[in-house]
């Protein structure tokens, strides 16, 4: 969130142009949410970092060590993912957490239903299913207890009307509701994080080209694989912030 944020004031203040002049929507995959709202003008940088620290913590907590676990799955369609899931599950939780699109779905739960998930994936025809070491299984029905921390961190954060509409991750579409951002939030916590719908909504709202701000290039590959037909630049470090500079002309 920190280096989001400071690339765009970088490039707010060498391009003298505010952030609703720079772009058009906003988007974050899971905890980039909280970035691209305060990008936006929603949260101010310092309540973004209290609400993601809380939020990191609410999540550890919510779910003892080993408990919970979570599994990716390469050359799968959510649909099939979903199946999987459900058969994997037997009395346990056993979600899908992320559909990143480009044939890559993450599954998340009890360990033992990502155990058997992974175990049943050659048998929905899934190329590859691999178990990912992280610290709780997000994104699923067990942070139910970190759901309820940000609901009521939440109530007290007064967000404000994005600059521009975020589209949020677990509706994949646009808004600037302030009540409805807060809502969202608080779902996001134990919702699926739908960025293949996201980016297939930027194209029906005309997008034509997408800028990845802060550390790393992932969502600008998985926004390539999604639809080949926008454009996208990763801007990470000095020289990225250069060369998009030129491009505004």
């Amino acid at each position: 969130m920190a280096v989001s944020l400071a690339v765009v004031r970088v490039i707010e203040s060498e391009s003298g142009r505010g952030f609703a002049e720079l772009c058009d929507y906003v988007a974050g995959h899971s905890l980039g949410e909280y970035s691209a709202l305060a990008a936006a003008g929603t949260f101010d940088a310092a309540t973004a970092a209290k609400l993601l620290r809380l939020r990191g913590d609410a999540m550890q907590q919510a779910v003892p060590v080993g408990v919970g676990a979570m599994a990716a799955l390469i050359g799968v369609e959510l649909e099939v993912a979903q199946a999987l899931a459900r058969e994997a599950a037997e009395g346990e939780i056993c979600d899908v957490a992320n559909d990143n699109g480009g044939g890559q779905v993450v599954l998340s739960g009890h360990a033992g239903a990502i155990d058997r998930a992974v175990a049943l994936a050659p048998g929905h025809g899934i190329k590859r299913a691999l178990k990912l070491t992280v610290s709780a299984p997000f994104h699923c029905a067990l942070m139910a207890p970190a759901a309820d921390a940000m609901a009521a961190a939440l109530a007290t954060a007064d967000p404000r009307p994005p600059v521009v509409p975020v589209v949020a991750n677990v509706s994949a579409s646009p808004t600037t509701d302030p009540d409805l951002i807060r809502r969202q939030l608080v779902e996001q916590v134990t919702g699926r994080v739908r960025w293949r719908e996201s980016v297939m909504t930027f194209a029906g709202l005309g997008i034509r080209s997408v800028a990845e701000l802060g550390a790393g290039k992932v969502l600008s590959g998985l926004v390539r694989r999604i639809d080949k037909d926008l454009e996208t630049v990763a801007i990470n470090g000095p020289a990225d912030v250069d060369a998009f500079l030129a491009s505004l002309g």
